[in-house]
């Protein structure tokens, strides 16, 4: 989460890892961050997706207090909808590994 916010607040810069659209980049950042944390905390998700929108929101504002960042509502949505996408794949993988515990036993 660390680099996340780091690489938010840098001034852009073509050498940074991308999608190529901004929108994505939020999207795909996000969804990674529900995937894992639906990992650590499988049983807490609604904490758990508040909490990284909550952060996501966090990094718009600080970046409105930098020079060559600027916080936009539409990038919240990105993160809102990263984080959905990443819950629902995270969720299939689990349903999907114990369809196969189950299968094997």
């Amino acid at each position: 989460m660390l680099v996340l916010l780091v690489l938010s607040l840098m001034p852009p810069s073509p050498q940074m890892p991308s999608t190529g659209w901004d929108k994505s980049n939020h999207a795909l950042a996000f969804a990674v961050l529900a995937f894992l944390g639906n990992r650590a905390w499988p049983k807490q998700p609604v904490p758990v997706l508040l909490g990284l929108l909550a952060y996501g929101g966090l990094i718009e504002a600080l970046q409105s207090f930098t020079p060559d960042r600027f916080a936009e509502w539409e990038d919240l949505l990105a993160d809102a909808v990263g984080l959905l996408l990443g819950e629902a794949l995270a969720r299939l993988v689990w349903r999907h590994r114990a369809s196969e515990r189950g299968a094997d036993l």
